[in-house]
């Protein structure tokens, strides 16, 4: 139980890093500096514990630099169209320059908002064959053998 305390402590403390980057950039957008530290030591603990991050996050920031990507003030956001395709939107982190693509099909829908993911976040069952309990041989003059009837001994020949 220590195990959910602990995510749980983590997920708010990453919670609060991105918050932070956020107030950081509407108070002050020249201030990029900051957030760019809050989102490098939030992705830094999410690594460290091993934690994954919501995909909405995770859309938000940079891969290359940490910066967090607000269209507008650290970002640019271009829409953009092939032939035959479907929509799509190229992110351009304006301090390093990396873009990123996001598909804009109206009928995509991420694993974590279907109905199957949400069910594999309860508790699930044991897989496993059922367990059965294990009837010891016994032996001739009716004591009962050491050997387990699921592993039998080898004996070894050199």
């Amino acid at each position: 139980m220590s195990v959910q305390t602990k995510d749980k402590e983590a997920h708010q403390r990453l919670n609060y890093l991105y918050q932070a980057a956020h107030c950081v950039l509407s108070q002050n957008p020249e201030n990029v500096e900051l957030a760019r530290f809050y989102c490098f030591t939030q992705r830094t603990i999410a690594r460290r514990l091993v934690l994954r991050q919501d995909p909405s996050v995770k859309r938000t920031l940079c891969k290359k630099c940490c910066s967090l990507l607000i269209p507008g003030v650290t970002a640019t956001a271009r829409q953009r169209r092939k032939k035959g395709k479907t929509p799509f939107t190229v992110v351009r982190c304006l301090s390093c320059g990396q873009t990123k693509t996001l598909r804009n099909n109206p009928d995509y829908c991420l694993w974590v908002d279907r109905p199957e993911a949400q069910m594999q976040q309860r508790e699930q069952p044991v897989t496993g064959p059922p367990l059965k309990k294990q009837i010891k041989p016994e032996e001739p003059d009716g004591s009962v053998s050491s050997r387990s009837s699921a592993a039998p001994s080898r004996t070894s020949k050199r």
